[in-house]
């Protein structure tokens, strides 16, 4: 059975406003349910956790609660390896500086040139110590990641490789196991930002084989909230943030300076249950993965139609692969249109009550290496699995007024 789209629309009520909503690699708009989650929390038990009365033994019950169905949501083995932070940012500057300690001068980081900037800019940071950067970058004429590339870039001394799983800009799906299983032969770890591509397709970090993967929430239907997977062996080896009593073995709460927000954190067991609903309801991660099903068969119908389109036109540079297979794409699609600046054509979209953006979306050495900076960047449209056919052809019309 196709998705449901009267059914999955009715659980955003922001939708109702008519917007068409194309910005959603930005930030996705968020569920009814997660919102109420939050109003919950905070109206029935908002206390600190660690106490004896009941009060904060339901506020711990449902801290707990919520790191068990993040772990089921992307198939980690414990509640102990999921870290909750305010962002993706956060979580991935808190993993570098809490591995620092470990690296020697002389050791080696792999990052790439087609991340997001919160993948890069951390583990750049550890060159102050003494720490070799090395840069992966995508085959200029493909755009695609090339792994013979990486396995000549890394040494005896590479100790991470940090890579994106999906590019917030091109929308090519990265072979993370083929990947993971490359580093780990070379000795080394694996940090995997999977922010572009969380709201999209099911996420199994133990079939991925990593050892951290990251996303935020507020791009995957809920609060701005973001959670931090580090196998359990790997959590307890990192240096603590925390109080100085809080030993390595505390996991994860050494991650999460100050504790973690108690009521996002029951606001995300929401998403979970969402996407179980939409899976068939079975509590497992099977549910998960056949809801990510239906939304990666809806999102190529409308990634496809945005695409056929902007190739129809040779005024259009689609950055990125046309190709519509959601095993190789989500539908955030970018592209740049010779003789009109990026802002002035978003700036003719937004009178038609559609939202779609410019820029280079935080993954600026990406943008500029790709020569794609002047002219106000890229535009980007962004579509998720709550988005019509209806609304796709809205954006084609506006593009086509706007374009002449």
């Amino acid at each position: 059975m196709p998705l449901d789209l009267d059914v999955v629309r009715a659980r955003f009520p922001a939708l109702a406003d008519g917007v068409a909503y194309f910005d959603n690699a930005g930030g996705s708009l968020v569920l009814a349910s997660v919102a109420e989650r939050v109003a919950e929390y905070l109206l029935t038990s908002s206390v600190q956790t660690g106490a004896t009365y009941a009060a904060s033994e339901l506020a711990a019950a449902r801290l707990l609660e919520a790191r068990t169905k993040i772990a089921r949501l992307i198939n980690a083995a414990r509640p102990e390896e999921i870290v909750l932070n305010a962002s993706t940012t956060i979580n991935l500057r808190f993993l570098a500086t809490a591995m620092a300690s470990r690296l020697a001068p002389g050791d080696e980081i792999v990052v790439t040139a087609f991340d997001h900037e919160s993948n890069i800019g951390p583990w750049r940071g550890l060159a102050e110590r003494g720490v070799v950067i090395r840069t992966w970058a995508l085959d200029p004429e493909t755009l695609e990641p090339d792994l013979d590339a990486l396995d000549r870039l890394m040494t005896d001394r590479t100790r991470l490789v940090a890579v994106t799983h999906a590019s917030n800009i091109l929308g090519g799906i990265l072979p993370v196991r083929a990947i993971a299983d490359l580093v780990h032969a070379r000795g080394a770890e694996i940090c995997v930002d999977g922010v572009a591509l969380a709201p999209h397709r099911a996420v199994d970090v133990r079939k991925l084989d990593v050892d951290y993967y990251a996303f935020s929430f507020y791009k995957t239907y809920g609060p701005h909230f973001a959670v931090l997977y580090g196998r359990h062996e790997k959590l307890l080896e990192l240096d603590g943030l925390y109080h100085y009593f809080y030993g390595k073995e505390k996991v994860p709460a050494k991650l999460e300076p100050g504790n973690t927000n108690y009521e996002l954190a029951w606001g995300t067991t929401a998403i979970v249950d969402y996407l179980d609903d939409l899976g068939g309801g079975t509590g497992d991660h099977a549910a998960i993965e056949k809801a990510f099903g239906l939304i990666a068969d809806h999102e190529a119908v409308i990634g496809g139609r945005l695409l056929d389109f902007l190739g129809s036109r040779n005024d259009v540079r689609i950055v990125g692969s046309r190709s519509v297979d959601p095993a190789s794409r989500v539908p955030t699609v970018s592209f740049k249109v010779d003789g009109h600046d990026s802002a002035a054509v978003v700036g003719a979209v937004d009178a038609d009550r559609i939202g779609i953006r410019y820029g280079d979306f935080a993954s600026r050495r990406l943008v500029e290496s790709l020569g794609l900076a002047p002219g106000n960047g890229v535009i980007r449209a962004s579509m998720v699995h709550y988005n019509t056919v209806d609304e796709v052809d809205r954006l084609i019309a506006a593009l086509e007024r706007a374009l002449g």
